[in-house]
């Protein structure tokens, strides 16, 4: 059983130079305080696979890819033979994860059914429990992250990102994630997002932040690039 909850009908942020729509999954198995997807996580699948597919039908032709996100659609079992089904009408997929499902990110993989995927780097190990709810997400992410690393290296599209909120993290531990993807080997572009909303729209109920990101504390990374993604003011890039 799928968890479908809803469909962005268009959308030409979610996946760089295509013209794509996205699909959520309801529930996830992390409680990130900053979470601006609480009836998502917290929801139950409501929309019908056919419905999902009727759509995708009349869109052959006129979308090019299709996201999905959630929640976290790796607790889905039947997500490989959804995407499958999606793949052969021609588009090309793009997953958001928070890389807790390493065996269901490799069986994905392996199939060649991803072209591009965008992975969640929550916070250090020893922030995971405050920011997501549980510190036993590390390990799985960290099998995740050297696992998409390789699949890169092969040619899929792929990208890191942190949510940022500039009173739950600061820039030492930003910085940390920084030299444990270089460590890693990582290359492409790693993203530091400002998150998309506080308050009762949170998970958390989280408060805007007083304080601001400071990127000029940042390290230089080597081998990969650092950017900034939906600051209220524009960023360059590391």
């Amino acid at each position: 059983m799928l968890a479908l909850y809803d469909i962005t009908p268009f959308t030409l942020l979610d996946y760089p130079g295509e013209m794509a729509c996205i699909v959520w999954f309801a529930g996830c198995n992390m409680r990130c305080v900053y979470c601006h997807n609480p009836d998502i996580v917290k929801g139950k699948g409501k929309l019908e696979e056919e419905k999902l597919f009727a759509f995708l039908k009349a869109r052959v032709g006129k979308l090019t890819a299709v996201v999905f996100s959630g929640g976290e659609p790796t607790l889905n079992a039947g997500l490989p033979a959804l995407v499958k089904k999606v793949k052969a009408m021609g588009f090309k997929i793009k997953l958001d994860t928070n890389g807790t499902r390493p065996e269901a990110l490799k069986k994905l993989l392996d199939e060649k059914l991803l072209d591009y995927v965008a992975l969640d780097y929550k916070a250090p190990p020893e922030r995971m429990e405050d920011i997501t709810g549980s510190a036993k997400h590390d390990e799985p992410f960290r099998k995740s992250l050297g696992m998409l690393i390789e699949a890169a290296a092969r040619g899929l599209a792929f990208e890191v990102r942190t949510t940022y909120h500039a009173d739950l993290m600061t820039e030492e531990e930003l910085s940390r994630i920084v030299r444990d993807l270089e460590k890693h080997g990582f290359k492409g572009t790693y993203y530091i997002q400002d998150i998309a909303s506080h308050g009762d729209k949170t998970l958390g109920h989280i408060a805007k932040p007083v304080r601001r990101l400071a990127p000029e504390k940042l390290p230089k990374p080597k081998g990969f690039t650092i950017a900034f993604r939906n600051f209220p003011e524009e960023k360059k890039s590391k």
